[in-house]
């Protein structure tokens, strides 16, 4: 075989379904690697400050051209490229486009591929579907949160928007709080209620109690952990009178923030600061309106002055011990997250690893040698 042939693996769905990639603790194990080795500084993501959430294309209301597409709900694609470190030591993207209109086609709203590259040559590893990496990585950091946030006798859990991100977050929660014997969900749709109801009796018996909760502070009150995964124009609040002392608030989606309650009475912790003050390079204040989240409404508050950027702790330095976890039974935690790429990197390469070791995937061929001019 010539020595500069490549080769590199290509994943379908089923393939990645079978090395792994709904495995929704190991999953919380890789994305604690992850955050330990962003802790530690071993990763690059794109942008200036090396921290970008990913390069968006989004198109205009009214396009002058025929065939360009015009602007709509969750119309855009997007790239999302990062190397992390450690026994990873690769680089790779995540890309994809969305359209909300594919739900009367029949096909998810976003369709994503994963690509991995050798961290030295470029040369590529593998190429795979990613919807599947994608769910299960933005469930599974909740889960990691809960880890080092929640406390640790736990018992009671609510779900604020049952869709499919809920559900996996959900997914996490229950295999990092093991005290968990209570879920209450409330969702504005009663079918995403009863759905997400039966997964939970059908996966989790040691859920003895399932609350489909006619409000969203019903669902709140007792909850020991809340996960909050909501789409569309309404984003959900949570004011101090319906939240429990000693809360871990996780926030993978959109918030309508309480200001003066969470700047003055709850400790801020977030994935990761810098890929905050990235889109602040990149969008137009005020930003938390814009993207909706958590993070994004920190950003806007330092900036305005409200809050210090010393009050907002990141999950990597936690997860690596320079600083503390949770501090007491009493203290109310907002955890916001936005989503990174080292995540799907970190997942996918962890899934291709396995896929390799049971001889699944399709081997394609890029060269035989490159034909260099």
């Amino acid at each position: 075989m010539s020595k500069t042939r490549i080769d590199f693996l290509y994943l379908d769905e089923q393939e990645m379904i079978k090395a792994g990639v709904t495995d929704m603790a190991r999953c919380v194990d890789v994305m604690s690697e992850v955050f330990n080795l962003m802790g530690q500084g071993d990763y690059v993501m794109g942008g200036k400050n090396h921290n970008s959430h990913g390069i968006l294309i989004s198109f205009p209301d009214e396009p002058e051209h025929a065939n360009m597409p015009k602007n709509g709900p969750d119309r855009r694609f997007m790239a999302m490229t990062a190397y992390l470190g450690g026994r990873f030591n690769v680089a790779g993207e995540k890309w994809y486009g969305s359209n909300r209109d594919n739900l009367g086609k029949n096909l998810p709203r976003s369709i994503l591929m994963c690509m991995l590259n050798d961290a030295d040559t470029g040369q590529p590893l593998v190429l795979a579907s990613g919807n599947l990496v994608s769910a299960v990585r933005t469930g599974a950091i909740p889960g990691v949160g809960a880890r080092y946030l929640a406390k640790k006798d736990s018992a009671v859990i609510g779900v604020v928007g049952a869709g499919p991100i809920g559900r996996t977050c959900l997914m996490s929660l229950l295999e990092v709080c093991k005290t968990a014997r209570t879920v209450n969900i409330f969702d504005i749709y009663p079918e995403a209620s009863n759905k997400l109801a039966r997964f939970i009796r059908e996966n989790y018996p040691q859920i003895k109690e399932i609350v489909i909760s006619e409000s969203m502070a019903d669902c709140c009150r007792n909850a020991d952990i809340i996960n909050a995964a909501t789409s569309g124009k309404a984003a959900p609040r949570f004011p101090k009178e319906i939240l429990k002392p000693g809360v871990l608030v996780c926030l993978p989606a959109s918030i309508d923030p309480d200001k003066e309650f969470i700047i003055n009475e709850s400790r801020k912790v977030v994935d990761n600061w810098r890929m905050y003050e990235a889109w602040a390079e990149e969008l137009t204040p005020p930003f938390g309106p814009i993207m909706g989240s958590m993070g994004c409404y920190f950003k806007d508050w330092v900036d305005d002055g409200s809050l210090k950027a010393s009050d907002i702790e990141n999950l990597g330095d936690i997860v690596t011990g320079k600083t503390e976890g949770r501090r007491s039974d009493e203290e109310i935690i907002f955890f916001a997250m936005g989503g990174q790429p080292v995540y799907d990197v970190a997942w996918t390469f962890d899934c291709y690893k396995r896929a390799l070791e049971l001889g699944l995937g399709t081997k394609l061929n890029l060269w035989e040698s490159p034909a260099l001019f």
